[in-house]
């Protein structure tokens, strides 16, 4: 653990990743944004509080504080586009989802490779000495990346998002049994709706640590933010974020824990 990365280590074969809930803006970077509520904007606001439960079964939590504005440790570092032809964010990004400059004029990321060094790097370090440190005990294990996103955002899809997205690199980073237990899962809860490598098929960290053939599955689950909070038809500083609504999102945490459970039993699908 350190002052901006937490490891919280499980016995159970599912280690579970949230690299996007961080709101931390180191001092020396705030100078040259435009606004910090803009630096924050596209965080994936409550994961830890929606994914609470994650430690009882046993599971291994990573996840970072620091803002997806300074780095966003879910993008190549390459510069390779995730999503060829459609909107997407840097491994250090410029702009918002919804294409507002994070930065003012004549200031931008320019120190890519010490940030990558800082944040990068050691998130994704931690990411392998866990899937090391569990193979040891477990012939297979679950990488499972937690993300979420506000259900309308034009420049990055059409129309609302389901709630549940699905995605295992269009089938390269997992297994099809499992893939297909999350499905019937997300398929079976009433009032919510899901797609397989619809719009988002899986970042960096599942495409980059998903290895099947090697016993470590990857899966990323995109929310919709409406399943646990009330999201304004325009954001603004006045009304986003929205708060936590524990009620409102009950009924998706229950979905969550039975994807979570069924995750962290996978060896007896196989």
């Amino acid at each position: 653990m350190s002052d901006w990365l937490d490891i919280v280590p499980g016995e159970a074969p599912l280690i579970v990743s949230i690299p996007h809930a961080g709101t931390e803006i180191p001092e020396i970077y705030q100078p040259e944004l435009r606004s910090l509520w803009l630096a924050r904007k596209d965080a994936d606001w409550w994961l830890p509080q929606l994914y609470g439960f994650a430690e009882e079964l046993g599971a291994t939590v990573i996840r970072t504080h620091i803002s997806r504005t300074v780095i966003d440790v879910n993008r190549d570092p390459s510069g390779l586009s995730l999503y060829p032809g459609q909107a997407v964010t840097e491994m250090c990004p410029t702009t918002t989802f919804d294409g507002e400059p994070l930065y003012k004029d004549g200031f931008g990321p320019d120190d890519a490779a010490e940030r990558r060094a800082a944040y990068f790097d050691p998130y994704h370090a931690a990411i392998e000495a866990e899937i090391a440190r569990l193979r040891r005990s477990h012939e297979t294990i679950v990488l499972y990346d937690c993300h979420s996103i506000r259900s309308r955002i034009p420049r990055l899809f059409e129309g609302t998002l389901p709630n549940f997205n699905i995605g295992t690199n269009k089938g390269a980073s997992c297994a099809p049994v499992l893939a297909a237990k999350v499905v019937k899962i997300c398929a079976a809860a009433p009032g919510f709706s899901h797609v397989l490598n619809g719009r988002f098929t899986g970042g960096y960290i599942t495409r980059h640590h998903g290895r099947p053939e090697t016993g470590v599955h990857a899966i990323q689950m995109e929310l919709a933010c409406r399943g646990y909070m009330t999201e304004p038809e325009v954001p603004d500083e006045r009304n986003w974020p929205a708060m936590f609504d524990e009620d409102l999102a009950r009924p998706m945490m229950g979905v969550l824990r039975l994807v979570l459970e069924s995750l962290s039993k996978q060896e007896l699908l196989f």
